[in-house]
């Protein structure tokens, strides 16, 4: 059997690994690593615990949308098993 070819919708996720090593390496982190505040709060700070959530928010986005493409177009199968 032919295994399927991977769509570019899945390929994405080593975009997203990628992108998530970069944004917690150096050049990222030294630029908002600075005496600067935002509302006194740290810019660092806030690049940490804005990047983070917008980061998981939109893997969760694009998971649901990975689920909703990868179904079987007659498959209204909603993981639960059949009851008899």
């Amino acid at each position: 059997m032919k295994e399927p070819k991977p769509t570019p919708l899945r390929e994405a996720w080593v975009i997203f690994f990628l992108l998530g090593v970069v944004m917690l390496n150096f050049p990222f982190i030294e630029i908002f690593n600075k005496t600067t505040t935002i509302l006194g709060i740290p810019t660092l700070v806030l690049y940490l615990f804005l990047g983070w959530p917008l980061s998981i928010g939109v893997i969760y986005l694009f998971s649901h949308r990975l689920e909703n493409t990868s179904a079987p177009e007659g498959s209204e199968d909603d993981g639960r098993k059949d009851r008899q």
